[in-house]
């Protein structure tokens, strides 16, 4: 099932496009990762992807209903999770569950299951005992993993993911990487991430996506079969 994609889709912040020509797909249950150099625009791919930015031209379409048939449901961690207001009043704990709210309705209140669903995503994270603590009192990493666990427990259809691994330590960024492959293939979920760690990550990913440099200086990404985008399907 494709939840999104992007068809000859051109954008750019000033007079000339910084991508062009865009053309890709994301398909249930697949694990995707988006790399190039800095500068490459890769932010700004995941940005058209949610529809927070719009393209000067071609198409950007996401799946109205996810797997279950109920409205999709995107998780996205952006890439500055890590430099969170320091001053932010809330407990860690109080902003996971706020992300639970994508899956109730206005008048419902937080059940067992919804406390469970944190817990869950709090444990898998590794914050669980850090629960209490008010997020300006987490290092760089355990903000990233926070904004997981809170991406978690929406139970997305799709999760979108900026270098959430900024600032974590090898042992936490590997934990990470099966923690998002096991989402990948006992859940069904579709995972689109940027990072700088392909070599950590290619055992457990299905493609790539790579942004490379046009002559002329804008951003394409290709495909193997066709020169409208960079992907490759990992052995």
């Amino acid at each position: 099932m494709e939840l999104a994609s992007m068809k000859q889709v051109v954008f750019g912040y000033s007079e000339y496009p910084c991508l062009d020509n865009v053309n890709l797909n994301i398909t249930t249950g697949e694990f995707v990762a988006v790399i190039g150099p800095n500068g490459a625009a890769k932010t700004t791919l995941l940005k058209l992807m949610l529809g927070l930015v719009k393209p000067w031209s071609g198409q950007v379409e996401r799946r109205r209903l996810g797997v279950q048939g109920e409205k999709l449901v995107i998780g996205y961690v952006p890439q500055q999770m890590a430099s969170f207001n320091s001053g932010f009043p809330s407990k860690v704990v109080e902003w996971v569950r706020s992300g639970r709210w994508s899956r109730k309705r206005w008048y419902e209140r937080f059940n067992e299951q919804d406390h469970h669903m944190v817990e869950q995503a709090l444990r898998q994270v590794g914050l669980w005992n850090q629960r209490d603590a008010r997020i300006g009192e987490l290092s760089g990493g355990q903000k990233q993993r926070m904004g997981v666990a809170r991406a978690l427990v929406q139970e997305p259809d799709l999760f979108i993911l900026d270098e959430p691994t900024t600032g974590m330590d090898t042992e936490s960024r590997q934990a990470f990487y099966e923690l998002m492959h096991r989402e990948v293939k006992d859940s069904g979920r579709s995972i689109v991430m940027v990072t700088h760690g392909l070599e950590e990550v290619l055992p457990r990913i299905d493609r790539v996506i790579e942004l490379k440099r046009k002559e002329g200086g804008d951003w394409k990404c290709c495909t193997t079969s066709s020169c409208s985008g960079h992907f490759w399907p990992v052995a």
